[in-house]
């Protein structure tokens, strides 16, 4: 079960990657009448419990209640995501900006404190889990979105989508 459970924690980045890389492709893909971002939230979730059930196919001694450590960083680290969602909406969250989208600069907490908040609460959420998971799976996941970080950091607005009309 390894290397499936390694492939189904990397599961969502290749799609990233290419959305990030690739925005008219996956515009055109949509086509018109449909949002991206949308589409791009719905099959994220879809690879997101791929990521999870992956995740969980490898736990072990899933007791409770967990370790001290793991409330303030799972609360923190989902308090960071819901606030980035909370900020950006849908449309900023999902790569809405690559999408085209006119999307407005946001400057309030965690933006302008913690630099990519989201990618920073996701990992840890994740490290909070430390007690269950194998730390391997732990860290491929958490290197999926450094890279993440990485790539994202690097935008050329000159490779963004332009909406379909």
């Amino acid at each position: 079960m390894g290397f499936v459970a390694a492939v189904g924690a990397l599961a969502p980045f290749p799609f990233y990657y290419w959305l990030w890389t690739h925005p008219q492709s996956w515009v055109e893909m949509c086509g018109k009448g449909r949002d991206p971002s949308k589409v791009m939230a719905h099959v994220s979730h879809l690879l997101k419990l791929v990521q999870l059930l992956s995740l969980f196919s490898v736990s072990h001694n899933l007791s409770w209640p967990p370790p001290l450590y793991f409330w303030p960083l799972f609360a923190f680290g989902q308090f960071l995501n819901f606030r980035v969602y909370q900020l950006l909406g849908e449309s900023g969250t999902y790569y809405g900006v690559r999408f085209g989208k006119s999307i407005p600069w946001v400057t309030e907490f965690p933006f302008g404190v913690i630099r990519d908040p989201q990618y920073v609460g996701s990992i840890m959420s994740l490290l909070a889990c430390l007690s269950w998971a194998p730390f391997q799976y732990i860290l491929l996941w958490s290197l999926g979105y450094v890279f993440m970080i990485h790539l994202e950091s690097n935008e050329d607005p000159a490779t963004r989508a332009k909406p379909i009309s």
